[in-house]
C-alpha cells in the first residue's frame, strides 16, 4: 500500500520526447484531415464524421478551417443513420457535434429538423429558435420555427390574452375570493401565468401553478419574473394529475383557478382534473348548510356552466362533412361508398374520437341560418365533486328541438355561459364577441335532412371520454313520421313517452345497404378531403385538360365518346378496351390525401392511372367505385406498392416508360405553397414523354392589402393594455408568425385597402415563364383609413416564407381555375403607422 506522506516523484520529460509527441500528433491530424476528405469523396460519411471528431478533439483551434466540411459529413452520415432507424446514434452524432459547435445555427435546426419528425415538437421548438437567435437571417430555421410555433402556442393563446373583458372577468372573481378568505391557490393549466399573477395581486399568501407544455412552462417563468413575482409563485413542469402533497405542494388550497376549457367545455380535461383536485390537492367544499365563513374550505373558479345548443343550416359545415353529389367528373359516387367525416364517427364504440370540431360561426363563410331556438343542454357545477364524478357515467339526457324555420338539417352548434362566481359570467355564444369559438357537431346523413316548422328534433346529450356528446339524431316529422339520421346531437329533457318508441326504433334500423339491398363501403375522410370531393369545377377541370392533353397521345381514341359510353359498357368490355391498345398512356397522381383523379382519368381510355393513395381504406374505396364505373382491372394501380423506397414518389412507371401525366398536388389546403414544388416539378419534367405535362401548368398569386385589427389580435398580444398591466406581450410574441393559415378573406372583418395585384407566376412547366414581382406598386383606393402621406405604396416581398393567404389561380392548359383553398389571399396589413408583411 503506497505511504500518503510520500511525495511522488516529479518524473521529468526530454525535449526529444516532447518534440516527437509533437510530431506523431501532426501527423495523426494530416493523416486523419486526408482520410475524412477522402471518405467524402467516397460518400462514406459515417467514417469522416469519426476522422472530423478526431481531428477537433485534438485541435480545437481548427474549428473554424473545417466547420463545413464537418457540418456536410454530419447531415450527411444522420440521414442515413436515419434511415436505418439507428435513431440514438443519430442523436449521439449530433450531442458531439453540439459540443464542439454550440453555436452552429445549421447544426441546431438539423437537430430540430429530426427532433419535429420524431414528435417532440417542444425540443425541436427550442433548437430552431436558438438557430434563429444565432442567426435571424437564416431562412430554413425562421420557416422551421414559423411552422412549429403553431403547434407549441397555439393562435388561441393571443386571441384569449388580447381579449380584456375575459381578463377583467377573471381579475374580478380571483379577487373577490381571495378577499373572502381563500388565501392558498394553485392555477392548473397555467399557460403564461395571468391567473396566478391576478392572485398574487389581490393578496393571496401562496399561489402554486402548474403547467405541462414545456414551452409554456419556460414562457410563463419569463413573464413570472419580468413581472417581478419570481419566488412569490412557485411554478411546477407538471400535470396536476400528477402532483402530490407534500411532495409538490406543502397543503391543500384553498382555491383552484383554472381555465382548461374548450369549445365544448370538457375537452381539455377540466372534469378529469377537478375530480383529482377536489380529491388530493382542495380544501373540501363549504357545506350548503354553512351560510358564512370561508376558512378551511376550498372552492372553484369559475364555479360552473351551463351549456347550450341549436340546429342550424350551414353550407360551409356540409361541404365539409357530407358529400353532397352523386358524380364529379364522369365519376358514379353513390351506390358503392359512403363516405364519412371523422368528426364524431367512432367505427369502434370505445375508439377515442373528438366528437365535434370548432368554428367561429359569425365568420363561417356563407353564414349560417338558425333551425331552433337556442335551449339549455346541460348545467354543471364544478364545486360539487359528486356531480362532477357522475358525469361520465350517467345515462344520456333526451331534448327535443322545435323546428322554427325550414331548411336543411346540416349541424347543431353547442356553447357556454362560464359561472366564474355568482357575479361573472362569459358567454362563448356565436353572437358574442369572444375569445372561443363554437362546438359544431356536423350531421353526416348521407341525404340531405330537411326539416320544417312543426318537425321536432330529437338528440341526447352526454360526456364520454371527458368529451360533450351529442350521439343521436332522428326528427319527428309533424305527420308523425320519422326520418332518423346519425349519430351526433345532444339533450337535456325527454320527449313525450308517444314518440319514444318510433324513435327507438327508427334509430335501431340505420342503414348499411342501398335500396337494391347491396352492402356499401364506408370510408372516413378528413374534412378537407371531403370538401374537395364536393368541389364540381375542380374535377371537372382536371377532366377537361387531362382529355385535351391525352387527346393528341391516343390519335386513334376518341376520348370523348369512350367517357360517355364508359357507364354503359360491361366491365369485359372496359377491359378489352384497355387491351386493344397495348400501348397505354401512365398517369401519374401525387396528390396529398383522397383524390378521384386516377378513376376520371382511367375512364377516358386506355389509361394506366397510378394513384399514391396509401391508407388501406382509401385503396379500399378507389377499388369500390372502379367496379361500381366499370373501370377495367388493371386500369388503377397504387404506386407506392412498386416502390421501394415510399420517400421518392417521382419515378418511371417502368424501365422503358415515361409518364403522359404528372399532377402535382400545389397548394396546401391551408393556403401555403408545398415545400420543395419547383424542386418536384423539375424532377417531373424529367419523367415525361414528349407531349407530356405536369398538372397545373402554373400558378398565379394575388395579394390584397387590408387593415383588420382582428388579425392583429390574433397575430401578437397589442401590449399591456389588454393583459390588465402584466408584461406578457414581449414573450408570448416571440411565437408569434408572419403568416396566416386558414383564413377566408370574405368573411374577415377588415377593410380593403387596394385592388388585387399579382405577385408573381410559377410555372411548372416551363420554369422560365415564371415570374416573381419582388417590388409591388399598390394604389391605396381610400387614404383617410391610412396615415402614410404617399399615394404609392412600395412593397418589398422575398416570399420567405411562402406567402399564405393568397388567391391562387391554377392554369392547365388554357383552363383556368380558382384552387381548392377557395379565394385564398395573402394579407399585408398595417398597424397604426407601418404596414406589415
Amino acid at each position: 500500500m503506497p505511504n500518503p506522506t510520500t511525495r511522488p516523484r516529479r518524473v521529468r520529460r526530454s525535449r526529444r520526447d516532447a518534440g516527437g509527441e509533437q510530431a506523431g500528433r501532426t501527423r495523426l491530424l494530416s493523416s486523419s484531415l486526408q482520410s475524412a476528405q477522402q471518405c467524402l469523396e467516397n460518400q462514406d460519411f459515417g467514417t469522416a464524421f469519426a476522422h472530423y471528431l478526431l481531428v477537433l478533439n485534438l485541435a480545437p483551434e481548427l474549428k473554424d478551417a473545417i466547420k463545413e466540411s464537418f457540418r456536410y459529413a454530419l447531415l450527411k452520415w444522420t440521414e442515413e443513420l436515419d434511415a436505418l432507424s439507428r435513431i440514438q446514434d443519430l442523436f449521439d452524432c449530433y450531442e458531439q457535434a453540439l459540443e464542439l459547435f454550440p453555436n452552429d445555427e445549421v447544426i441546431c435546426n438539423s437537430m430540430g429538423e429530426h427532433l419535429f419528425k420524431m414528435g417532440f415538437r417542444d425540443e425541436a421548438a427550442g433548437y430552431f429558435h436558438r438557430a434563429v437567435k444565432l442567426n435571424p437571417d437564416f431562412a430554413d430555421a425562421k420557416e422551421n420555427f414559423y411552422r412549429v410555433a403553431n403547434w407549441l402556442v397555439e393562435r388561441w393563446h393571443f386571441v384569449m390574452l388580447n381579449d380584456s373583458k375575459r381578463n377583467w372577468m377573471y381579475q374580478r372573481a380571483i379577487q373577490k375570493a381571495v378577499f373572502d378568505g381563500h388565501n392558498t391557490v394553485l392555477d392548473i393549466g397555467a399557460g403564461t401565468g395571468i391567473l396566478s399573477m391576478f392572485a398574487k395581486k389581490a393578496g393571496a399568501g401562496h399561489v402554486y401553478a402548474c403547467e405541462l407544455s414545456k414551452t409554456m412552462y419556460e414562457l410563463a417563468c419569463e413573464v413570472i419574473t419580468a413581472n417581478d413575482l419570481e419566488g412569490e409563485i412557485q411554478l411546477l413542469h407538471m400535470k396536476s394529475l400528477d402532483m402530490e402533497i407534500p411532495k409538490d405542494i406543502p397543503d391543500r388550497v384553498s382555491l383552484v383557478v383554472t381555465e382548461t376549457v374548450d369549445a365544448g367545455l370538457f375537452g381539455e380535461g377540466i372534469v378529469e382534473s377537478l375530480i383529482h383536485a377536489w380529491k388530493h390537492l382542495l380544501l373540501p367544499p363549504r357545506p350548503p348548510c354553512q351560510a358564512v365563513g370561508v376558512k378551511g374550505f376550498g372552492r372553484v373558479i369559475p364555479a360552473g356552466a351551463v351549456i347550450y345548443c341549436m340546429a342550424v343550416e350551414c353550407p360551409d359545415v356540409r361541404q365539409h362533412h357530407r358529400v353532397g353529389i352523386a358524380e364529379v367528373g364522369g365519376l358514379r359516387l353513390e351506390g358503392s361508398v359512403e363516405f364519412c367525416s371523422p368528426v364524431g364517427y367512432r367505427a369502434v364504440p370505445d375508439e377515442a374520437v373528438e366528437p365535434y370540431t370548432t368554428e367561429r360561426m359569425k365568420r363561417v363563410p356563407g353564414g349560417y341560418t338558425s333551425l331552433t331556438e337556442q335551449v339549455q343542454a346541460m348545467t354543471i357545477d364544478f364545486n360539487n365533486l359528486q356531480e362532477l364524478e357522475a358525469l361520465s357515467t350517467r345515462k344520456p339526457c333526451r331534448l327535443t328541438l322545435p323546428i322554427a324555420k325550414e331548411g336543411v338539417l346540416d349541424a347543431l352548434v353547442a356553447w357556454f355561459v362560464l359561472h366564474l362566481d355568482a357575479e361573472n359570467s362569459l358567454s362563448t355564444g356565436p353572437d358574442e364577441e369572444t375569445c372561443w369559438e363554437q362546438a359544431v357537431y356536423p350531421v353526416q346523413s348521407t341525404l340531405n335532412c330537411v326539416v320544417k316548422p312543426g318537425d321536432m328534433l330529437v338528440v341526447d346529450v352526454s360526456c364520454q371520454g371527458y368529451y360533450l356528446w351529442i350521439s343521436s339524431v332522428a326528427v319527428l316529422s309533424s305527420e308523425g313520421s320519422v326520418d332518423s339520421g346519425r349519430a351526433l346531437v345532444q339533450a337535456n329533457s325527454s320527449p313525450a313517452s308517444g314518440s319514444e318508441a318510433e324513435l327507438c326504433t327508427a334509430l335501431a334500423n340505420l342503414q348499411t345497404t342501398n335500396e337494391h339491398g347491396k352492402v356499401v363501403q364506408r370510408c372516413m375522410l378528413e374534412s378537407s378531403e371531403i370538401a374537395l370531393l364536393n368541389h364540381l369545377q375542380y374535377h371537372e377541370s382536371f377532366k377537361a385538360v387531362m382529355c385535351k392533353i391525352l387527346k393528341p397521345l391516343l390519335p386513334h381514341t376518341d376520348l370523348q365518346d369512350v367517357d360517355l359510353d364508359a357507364s354503359n359498357r360491361g366491365k369485359n368490355e372496359a377491359e378489352d378496351s384497355l387491351n386493344l391498345n397495348p400501348d397505354p398512356m401512365y398517369i401519374l397522381d401525387v396528390s396529398e390525401g383522397f383524390s378521384v383523379l386516377p378513376l376520371i382519368a382511367a375512364k377516358l381510355g386506355p389509361v394506366k392511372a397510378y394513384s399514391s393513395v396509401e391508407k388501406q381504406r382509401h385503396q379500399a374505396a378507389l377499388h369500390f367505385l372502379a367496379e361500381t364505373n366499370c373501370i377495367a382491372k388493371g386500369s388503377l394501380e397504387f404506386w407506392l406498392s412498386h416502390l421501394e423506397d415510399d420517400t421518392v414518389l417521382l419515378q418511371r412507371p417502368k424501365s422503358d416508360k415515361l409518364w403522359s401525366l404528372i399532377i402535382l398536388d400545389s397548394i396546401e389546403t391551408c393556403g401555403l405553397i408545398r415545400q420543395e414544388l419547383m424542386e418536384k416539378a423539375a424532377l417531373a419534367r424529367c419523367l415525361l414523354q414528349p407531349g407530356g405535362r405536369i398538372l397545373p401548368q402554373y400558378i398565379v398569386m394575388y395579394g390584397v392589402l387590408v387593415e383588420s385589427d382582428t388579425l392583429l389580435y390574433e397575430s401578437a398580444v397589442q401590449g399591456t393594455e389588454p393583459t390588465l398591466g402584466f408584461n406578457i406581450a414581449p414573450f408570448i410574441n416571440q411565437f408569434k408568425v408572419p403568416i396566416h393559415v386558414f383564413l377566408d378573406l370574405s368573411t374577415l372583418p377588415c377593410i380593403h385597402l387596394s385592388n388585387p395585384v399579382e405577385l408573381c407566376r410559377l410555372d411548372l412547366m416551363n420554369p422560365h415563364l415564371s415570374r416573381q414581382n419582388t417590388e409591388v406598386k399598390v394604389l391605396f383606393e381610400d387614404f383617410s383609413l391610412c396615415s402614410l402621406d404617399i399615394y404609392n405604396l412600395k412593397l418589398v416581398l422575398n416570399f420567405y416564407p411562402p406567402p399564405s393567404r393568397m388567391r391562387f389561380e391554377t392554369h392547365m392548359d388554357g383552363f383556368r381555375m380558382l384552387t381548392r383553398v377557395s379565394f385564398l389571399q395573402l394579407v399585408l396589413f398595417h398597424n397604426k403607422n407601418k404596414l406589415t408583411v
